[in-house]
C-alpha cells in the first residue's frame, strides 16, 4: 500500500523513517544563533506551488538571503486520479523558482506522513472523535521532517508561506498573529515545539493576503490567480463520508435525543461531528417543531447519536485538555484567551491543571460544541502561547468524552518549560498557506 501526506506536494526524493530519526533539528546550522537571521544566511523554502510560497521566495531574497525553495510530496494514494494535484503544483512550484533563478529540490515524505499523521487521523475517527491533521501534519511533518531534510541541504534557517509573526530568537522568541486577521494562521502552528519554529522564517506575517496576491501579479507569477487551498489535502474535492468509507467500516446505530428517544438510524459516530446540522437525515417527526436537529453528543459504548432541537445543548464553560505545548514559560492557574477552532475569535478564559493532572480550561462564556480530537490554542493579546489536544468536556454530568485516557501523561513538570463544527469549513480547516 501506498503511503501519506498532507499538502498536495510532490516527488522525487524517497526518504525513509528511520534514516530520518537519526537526524536532530539542533543541527541544522553550525552559525551562532545571532547570525542565523541576518542576511546571507541559507534558507530553504517550503514551496507548494500556491501563490503564497511562491510570493515569500520573493520577499526572502529581497531581505538578502540565500534562498533554495523545496517542494514536498505528503501523499500517494491517489496518484494518477482526478484527486491528486501534485503534478501540477510541481509544475506551478518550478516556475516560481526559475522566475527567481533558485534551485527547487524534492522530497517525498509520504510514509513519514501515514505514520505520523493519516494512520492517527483514521484512530480519532474510530474512536468517535474529529481530528485536525493539519495541526499534525505541521507538528510531524512540515517541521519536523522538514527541518531534517532541511539539514543536509545545508540550511541555517527554513520558512514557510504560513501568515504568522515572529520577534526574537532562542529564549526571547515570540510568535504573534499575521496583521490579515482573515488569514492568521497561529492556530495551525499550536502544536510545533518551540525550537523548531525558533528556526522558521515567516515572511508573509506583516502582509494581507490581497497585496501578497497583487504582488504575484507584478511579478508576473504563472499562479497569481491560484485558488487557495482549502480542507483537508488528502481529501480533495470528493465527499468526506465516501472518503472515510474507503478506511473504516460503517457501523448504523440509533439516533435518540436528549430524553433517549429513538429519532431516527445513523449510519456510523466517524461521520458525523459535535454541532452539525446537515446530513444528519431526521424526517419530519410528528408533535416536533421545525426546527433544525444538531449533533450533541456521541456515545461509543451504545453507538449511539445523541441530536437536540435546542442549542443550548451544544453550550459548554469547560473543557480537558491533554499534551500541552507552551511556547513561553507559564505560571499555572492563568488567565488568557484562548480558541477552540481555527475560524473563532479569542475567547476569555482561566487554565489551570486537574486533580488528574490534566489540563483544565474554564470560558467565562459557554462555547459552542466543543469537540474531542480537536485543539485549543493560548493567547496573550498578539502572542500565541501555545496549545493542547481537546480531550472531552466537563459538565454537571462529570467529564464526557475522555474514555480511556488514563495512560496519558499529565502536565506537571511539563507547565514553565519551554470550527462551528457545523461548518464543513471548520471541519475541514486548511492549515496551508497557498
Amino acid at each position: 500500500m501506498a503511503h501519506s501526506v498532507c499538502d498536495q506536494l510532490a516527488c522525487c526524493i524517497i526518504v525513509h523513517s528511520f534514516y530520518w530519526q537519526s537526524l536532530t533539528v539542533t543541527k541544522i546550522s553550525a552559525h551562532p544563533a545571532h547570525k542565523r537571521l541576518q542576511p546571507g544566511a541559507k534558507v530553504i523554502l517550503g514551496m507548494s506551488g500556491g501563490v503564497d510560497s511562491s510570493v515569500a521566495a520573493h520577499l526572502l531574497i529581497e531581505q538578502g538571503y540565500q534562498v533554495e525553495g523545496l517542494f514536498m510530496k505528503n501523499w500517494e494514494e491517489d496518484d494518477g486520479t482526478e484527486y491528486c494535484t501534485a503534478q501540477v503544483d510541481l509544475e506551478d512550484a518550478q516556475a516560481a523558482a526559475d522566475r527567481f533563478n533558485i534551485p527547487l529540490h524534492q522530497a517525498n515524505f509520504a510514509a513519514e506522513y501515514w505514520d505520523k499523521v493519516f494512520a492517527q487521523f483514521l484512530e480519532e475517527y474510530q474512536r468517535d472523535r474529529t481530528p485536525n491533521p493539519d495541526i499534525l501534519c505541521n507538528r510531524e511533518i512540515k517541521f519536523e521532517q522538514f527541518v531534517a531534510y532541511a539539514t543536509t541541504l545545508g540550511a541555517d534557517l527554513i520558512a514557510t508561506g504560513h501568515y504568522v509573526r515572529r520577534t526574537g530568537q532562542g529564549d526571547s522568541l515570540r510568535i504573534l498573529k499575521g496583521i490579515d486577521d482573515n488569514k492568521d494562521q497561529t492556530y495551525f502552528l499550536q502544536a510545533v515545539p518551540r525550537q523548531q519554529l525558533d528556526l522558521c522564517l515567516f515572511p508573509l506575517g506583516d502582509f494581507v493576503k490581497a497585496d501578497i496576491r497583487r504582488l504575484a501579479s507584478e511579478l508576473e507569477l504563472t499562479n497569481h490567480r491560484k485558488k487557495d487551498s482549502t480542507g483537508i489535502c488528502f481529501i480533495g474535492q470528493r465527499r468526506f463520508a465516501d472518503f472515510l468509507k474507503r478506511y473504516i467500516t460503517d457501523q448504523p446505530g440509533p439516533i435518540t435525543d436528549t430524553r433517549g428517544i429513538a429519532v431516527g438510524e445513523h449510519s456510523g459516530l466517524h461521520f458525523y461531528t459535535l454541532g452539525q446540522r446537515q446530513g444528519i437525515n431526521i424526517g419530519g417527526l410528528a408533535g416536533r417543531p421545525e426546527a433544525p436537529w444538531y449533533v450533541v453528543k456521541k456515545v461509543s459504548t451504545s453507538n449511539t447519536l445523541i441530536v437536540s432541537q435546542d442549542e443550548c445543548d451544544l453550550m459548554h464553560t469547560t473543557l480537558i485538555a491533554s499534551q500541552p505545548n507552551w511556547l513561553q514559560p507559564v505560571n499555572l492557574p492563568l488567565t488568557c484567551a484562548a480558541k477552540i477552532r481555527y475560524r473563532q475569535k479569542e475567547q476569555a478564559c482561566d487554565v489551570s491543571i486537574a486533580s488528574d493532572g490534566l489540563l483544565q480550561v474554564e470560558f467565562h462564556t459557554a462555547q459552542r460544541a466543543i469537540t474531542p480530537g480537536q485543539y485549543i490554542a493560548f493567547y496573550h493579546g498578539e502572542e500565541m502561547l501555545g496549545g493542547a489536544y481537546i480531550e472531552g468536556i466537563e459538565g454537571k454530568e462529570g467529564k464526557e468524552g475522555i474514555e480511556g485516557i488514563e495512560g496519558i501523561e499529565g502536565i506537571e513538570g511539563i507547565v514553565g518549560s519551554a470550527s462551528s463544527s457545523a461548518d464543513a469549513s471548520d471541519r475541514t480547516p486548511s492549515a496551508r498557506s497557498d
